[in-house]
């Protein structure tokens, strides 16, 4: 595995995690809260896809944490 898909995969988990934490059961649910795609967010979860910034603090703000904490795996 490289380096690259080591941390699209840490991120993925992290989102998934801190989704459940937070009571957001279903990924259409964040993505919706988001204005993303259902299938991106999966893709994100799953570490297939190589997030921008913009999305990252969308995801963020969806999910009610800051990006350092969306980040910190």
């Amino acid at each position: 595995m490289s380096k690259n898909t080591d941390i699209l995969k840490k991120f993925g988990k992290r989102v998934r995690e801190i989704r459940l934490q937070k009571g957001i059961t279903s990924q259409i649910t964040l993505a919706n809260k988001a204005g993303l795609d259902r299938t991106y967010i999966g893709g994100v979860e799953r570490g297939e896809r190589n997030v921008g910034l913009k999305n990252i603090e969308k995801i963020a703000k969806a999910i009610g944490v800051s990006i350092d904490d969306l980040v910190k795996f």
